[in-house]
């Protein structure tokens, strides 16, 4: 094996190691002092209180992983690329208050609005290190995009965290296609980029060994708003912005980012339609999402997690495949495989019309 490949394998298997290790003392941690609150627990689909500690794993890694790379590169490492270097100085800044907001909602139950300013503030450090979503090519307009898409996509993987092991799958498979997406344009390569993406990948495996149903850990907010951040940032700079990676229309990347995130984007267009159908407000919790649906068909929460997991899979394989054909510059072949967004969709949706929930509906 190359040098590069032995980086690559390196930080994969130790992400996973480290985040079985991590949730492992998690686990025996939270045992031994016993559970204090209500805050210490997230109660979820199944009414079990759980530790809520998971998605410390993930910042763990991350930290790790970026002192590992720092130890192990030469003088030609990113933090001597002026771009390079600012864009992961506001993935850190950002990653970190995300982790830092997240544990504090853990600990404290914070109120909505503080939890939208620090989101909205991670979109803002983003785009002051130059991470900008280039689609309508217009510098405020852009702006204001890459804010929002912060926003969004830190609310909706919270949102779709109500299932044992869902989020987690659905973030390790648009992630692969982010890794993808960046080894298609840059060549197998072991970069800062590369191996924070298999490390924080590893740290989802070792965190889904013990979320998948029956799960002994929840990822909690500090989890969900750390992976949500980091989650923005990849696909900003390797989906969204992919089309200047060819020269190809904007609206490709927009295309494949679809692609990537379908299972979450129709769970959360899902709930917001739904919601704004029956008067009530997108962020206030309720059990009305497409896993709870599939639930209430009377499939299992093994089998609901199994048709997430497909459904990543098959955003991820198609992901690859549209990149190939944009690097071929068949646009209009990525456009019909584009539909799958709206297929998926339908088939969600279709449930969340068909089976509702038998009891009075519960606040999340």
């Amino acid at each position: 094996m190359t040098p590069e490949q032995i980086e690559v394998v390196a930080f994969a298997l130790g992400g996973v190691f480290l985040s079985m290790v991590c949730n492992q003392l998690l686990l025996k941690f939270s045992e031994s002092l016993g559970i204090r609150n209500k805050n210490d627990v997230v109660v979820r689909w199944s009414n079990q209180s759980k530790p809520s500690l998971g998605g410390v794993s993930f910042f763990v890694v991350f930290i790790f992983s970026t002192f590992g790379y720092l130890m192990m590169s030469d003088d030609s490492n990113i933090f001597h690329n002026a771009r390079y270097g600012y864009e992961f100085a506001g993935l850190f800044i950002a990653g970190s208050l995300a982790f830092l907001m997240g544990l504090a909602d853990d600990a404290y139950n914070t109120r909505p609005f503080a939890k939208l300013f620090v989101q909205i503030a991670c979109g803002v450090i983003l785009l002051l290190t130059g991470t900008l979503i280039h689609v309508t090519h217009n510098d405020y307009i852009d702006a204001f995009l890459t804010v929002l898409w912060v926003v969004v996509v830190m609310n909706s993987l919270n949102m779709l965290d109500n299932m044992d092991g869902i989020t987690g799958t659905t973030v390790v498979f648009i992630l692969l296609s982010c890794l993808f997406s960046h080894w298609f344009f840059n060549g197998f390569n072991s970069d800062i980029w590369s191996l924070s993406l298999l490390a924080v990948l590893g740290a989802l495996l070792g965190f889904l060994r013990y979320n998948i149903h029956p799960s002994r850990l929840f990822m909690g907010d500090a989890g969900s708003q750390f992976i949500g951040l980091f989650v923005a940032f990849f696909g900003i700079k390797f989906l969204l912005n992919v089309s200047g990676e060819n020269y190809a229309p904007s609206w490709i990347g927009v295309v494949i980012t679809l692609t990537a995130f379908t299972g979450a984007a129709a769970d959360t267009l899902t709930v917001v339609i739904n919601r704004l159908k029956k008067g009530k407000s997108p962020m206030v919790g309720g059990k009305d999402h497409t896993t709870h649906h599939l639930a209430y068909s009377g499939k299992t929460d093994r089998q609901v997690w199994m048709i997430f997991f497909v459904i990543g899979l098959i955003s991820t394989l198609l992901c690859c495949l549209m990149l190939q054909l944009d690097m071929n510059h068949h646009s209009s072949l990525v456009a019909l495989l584009g539909l799958y967004f709206f297929i998926v969709f339908f088939f969600l949706y279709r449930y969340t019309i068909r089976y509702k929930e038998p009891q009075k509906e519960h606040k999340k």
